[in-house]
């Protein structure tokens, strides 16, 4: 099997993140919960997309690429983080958004303005729209383009969450659950199958906080992300573990991410977001009132970030 040292990656994350208890909460909940910090990658705002990006413009600078293309919704995390990193770099990036969500010079759109960032909008709900105009842009300019993916969910990007489980795993610390959002699926293959080579007794559950099919996209990115690290392993079903969380839809804020958000901040003063972190969290509570986690456990929440949604969604506490 390869090592993640023989793939090209450029360092834009703080490494490794830190691990802590949530003691309060542990107590609350009957069990040993743990935050995996990567709110603290150390660009922008923080959040996961730093560790896919540290594959995906490295691939895109051997290719000598000028200008970045990406996409998402108008209040995308991944959006805003690809314009920080890619600046950077001392690349160009170029955001193409669907015209959903919050447009205004809020949350997201406020980083990117600040930033500077070239941000256009495209009226569709088809993302093969949004590349197609990727390369309509790309060819008029004229210059070196490299194109990410919503999320940068594939194979490469996923790389990324391979490398955090393997940060996990030299911390000798043991886990029994690992749960991560699941919003464009490349965080949670990434984590699901670096804990089937690396943490064979950890269990990853995926809370989806969109509508898309999981259970099909995530082990096809797992599958490639195998070939791409040539690991002699078979991908099923029995791989992905799958909570739905999306509530009312996609980043609308529901009433269980609420109170997750409200949990957090009164006992760990610490501030999820509306569209993927407090749903995740909503998902690990909601288990843990089930009796889906032993007192014995300890589960670890990854923070993935995206504290800028708080200022953007609307998330109606009271």
């Amino acid at each position: 099997m390869k090592s993640l040292n023989d793939f090209p990656r450029v360092s834009l994350a703080v490494l490794p993140t830190p691990i802590q208890k949530l003691e309060n909460i542990s107590r609350i909940l009957g069990t040993n919960v743990w935050i995996k910090r990567d709110d603290m990658t150390g660009i922008g705002l923080g959040g996961n997309k730093v560790r896919k990006l540290e594959f995906l413009l490295a691939e895109a600078k051997q290719q000598g690429a000028e200008i970045v293309f990406t996409t998402g919704g108008a209040q995308s995390n991944h959006a805003m983080l690809t314009a920080a990193c890619a600046k950077k770099l001392g690349m160009t990036p170029i955001l193409i958004l669907k015209k959903r969500g919050v447009t205004e010079r809020k949350g997201n759109q406020l980083l990117e303005y600040l930033m500077d960032t070239d941000v256009r909008f495209m009226d569709t709900d088809s993302y093969d729209d949004i590349y197609a105009e990727m390369d309509r842009v790309g060819m008029e300019l004229g210059r070196p383009y490299y194109k990410i993916p919503c999320g940068g969910s594939n194979a490469l990007g996923a790389l990324g969450y391979v490398a955090c489980v393997q940060e996990i795993a030299e911390s000798g610390m043991h886990f029994d659950y690992l749960v991560c959002a699941e919003g464009s699926g490349g965080t949670h293959a990434g984590v699901a199958l670096g804990t089937k080579l690396l943490l064979p007794e950890t269990r990853t559950i995926g809370m989806m906080v969109d509508s898309d099919p999981f259970d099909q996209i995530t082990p096809e990115i797992m599958r490639g992300t195998a070939r791409l690290l040539e690991a002699d392993v078979a991908i099923g079903p029995e791989d992905v573990h799958l909570v739905d969380m999306c509530g009312p839809g996609y980043a609308i804020a529901s009433a269980e991410g609420n109170a997750a958000i409200r949990m957090m901040a009164e006992n760990e003063g610490l501030f999820l977001d509306p569209v993927y972190t407090g749903k995740a969290f909503a998902g690990l509570i909601k288990l843990a009132r089930e009796g889906a986690f032993r007192p014995e456990d300890n589960v670890l929440f990854l923070y993935s970030g995206g504290a800028g949604g708080l200022f953007a969604v609307d998330v109606a506490l009271d």
